[in-house]
């Protein structure tokens, strides 16, 4: 691996990579240095730290803590779709502060852009409480456009005032929010990991509840989705298989990071979900990053999609060899959203502080008995 260059930061090396990958999907140097900027304002003064010190502070966000994830999402047909998640305000002293300031960051893009934080305003005292806990407050989510108008997403804590009352938390902001009947349609869980909310002017703003499913046997996946007109249970189990590189037949257990289901929730009388995101957490189910390259490879023209772009897309990340670590792809996700094709996206890390060695083998889910 080359060795890295003295004198970095978190600011220039996220600001860099997001660039990149901005050329990459075809958006212009205006947008795409505008788009750089709103990412390191929103960061704070974070972004001045050296990369040559540890993380400021921990972060759920990024397995070396870096404060930033990219992902590209790809449909049939069409450029594939840039989006960025930050930690706003990443590293301001007590999680309330922190809590605090990554509201006032979050508000700051979305008068950049003349966003309407209603839907946020709604539950801001559930999810934002005085004293916060878990392992996060508030992330923040900017789908790169062209046109240099993003759209904006807020990630927000069910456990923020304990996981105890995670529950209760997410039924009363479904309340608030009018999808009395969204929490009664979700899968059985083990966690509550995120309530997701389209901020702003989207075609069709979508609340999304993502759940947690420890040591999930392969087999079962296919009875996570809750969307009506969703995937058949042999494509889910199919994308799992693939992902997670089981052999076909071979059942296994995901024993080490969960499988995430996601579902999303658009028309607020409906009592089933508009929409299905299976997340395979890959890196810690694969040696190193060549061998979950080489999965996606195989699961993209599954959907017509070529695999260039993802290929092109590591090489703008970072110089080194896949095979020298794991976590540069860290999940891979099949996307099921009623009226448009299915999408496959991929969790680009950042890699700003560390890379991940590659994992021992064996590396796959543990064989179900």
């Amino acid at each position: 691996m080359p060795p890295r260059p003295a004198g970095r930061t978190v600011g220039g090396h996220t600001a860099r990579q997001l660039l990149a990958l901005c050329e990459l999907v075809g958006l212009d140097a205006g947008e795409s240095a505008g788009y750089a900027r709103a990412l390191t304002d929103a960061l704070g003064p974070v972004v001045h730290r050296s990369l040559d010190l540890p993380p400021a502070v921990p972060t759920f966000l990024a397995d070396d803590h870096t404060p930033v994830e990219f992902s590209l999402s790809f449909s049939p047909g069409a450029a594939p779709s840039l989006r960025v998640l930050l930690e706003p305000a990443s590293g301001f002293g007590t999680p309330a502060e922190s809590s605090r300031l990554g509201l006032r960051a979050l508000r700051a893009l979305a008068r950049r852009w003349d966003v309407s934080t209603e839907k946020l305003d709604l539950v801001q005292d559930l999810f934002l409480p005085d004293d916060p806990q878990g392992s996060f407050s508030l992330w923040a989510a900017l789908e790169l456009a062209p046109g240099g108008t993003p759209r904006l997403k807020a990630y927000l804590n069910p456990a923020a005032s304990g996981p105890d009352r995670a529950e209760d938390t997410v039924r009363e902001a479904l309340r608030r929010l009018g999808h009395h009947r969204a929490y009664d349609s979700l899968p059985p869980a083990d966690r509550l990991l995120f309530l997701a909310l389209d901020l702003g002017d989207w075609a069709t703003p979508r609340l999304k509840l993502y759940t947690a499913h420890h040591r999930l046997r392969a087999s079962a996946v296919g009875t996570l989705n809750r969307m009506a007109d969703g995937p058949t249970p042999a494509e889910t189990e199919a994308f799992l298989y693939t992902a997670a590189g089981l052999p076909a037949g071979h059942d296994g257990v995901f024993d080490r990071r969960p499988v995430l289901a996601c579902h999303s929730f658009t028309d607020p009388e409906a009592d089933r979900p508009s929409g299905f995101t299976l997340h395979v957490p890959v890196r810690d189910y694969a040696h190193d990053d060549r061998e979950v390259l080489g999965r996606a490879e195989k699961l993209l023209p599954r959907y017509g999609i070529a695999p260039d772009v993802l290929r092109d897309a590591l090489g703008a990340l970072t110089p080194r060899r896949l095979e020298d670590g794991v976590g540069l792809i860290a999940y891979l996700a099949m996307v099921h959203q009623q009226g448009h094709d299915t999408r496959l996206t991929a969790y680009l890390s950042s890699e700003a502080y560390r890379v991940r060695p590659p994992n021992r083998r064996p590396t796959g889910p543990r064989p179900a008995h």
